[in-house]
């Protein structure tokens, strides 16, 4: 039985520094059948926030896209708003976490967690 929802594809990318770090979290998480789920949701100071989670499930309407044994899942209603970002992660003393560079944010707030 094949799996037509694995089939689509988005825009996001993810960088090898953040690939790196989704693997090395899953490992220590025991655990191989997540992936990383992005999307975005209503709230935060400028309208929109992003998410980041690990996810066992695909919905229906899920694009997956792989990057070197990671699975990065994006909503359909999220994907508009996410074509063309890019995730990374940065370790540095200025900033640690993972980042998102969106081409689509037409401003966002001071804190860099939400955009509109």
């Amino acid at each position: 039985m094949t799996d037509t929802m694995t089939e689509a594809t988005h825009g996001v990318n993810l960088s090898d520094d953040a690939a790196a770090k989704v693997r090395s979290l899953l490992e220590q998480e025991g655990r191989d059948d997540l992936r990383l789920r992005v999307a975005v949701q209503p709230g935060g100071c400028s309208g929109l926030i992003y998410q980041l989670h690990f996810d066992e499930r695909l919905l229906d309407g899920d694009a997956v896209r792989d990057f070197d044994g990671v699975g990065v899942v994006v909503d359909k209603m999220s994907a508009p708003y996410l074509d063309g970002a890019s995730i990374d992660f940065a370790d540095t003393i200025e900033q640690q976490g993972f980042t998102i560079d969106n081409p689509n944010a037409g401003g966002s707030c001071a804190c860099g967690d939400s955009f509109h």
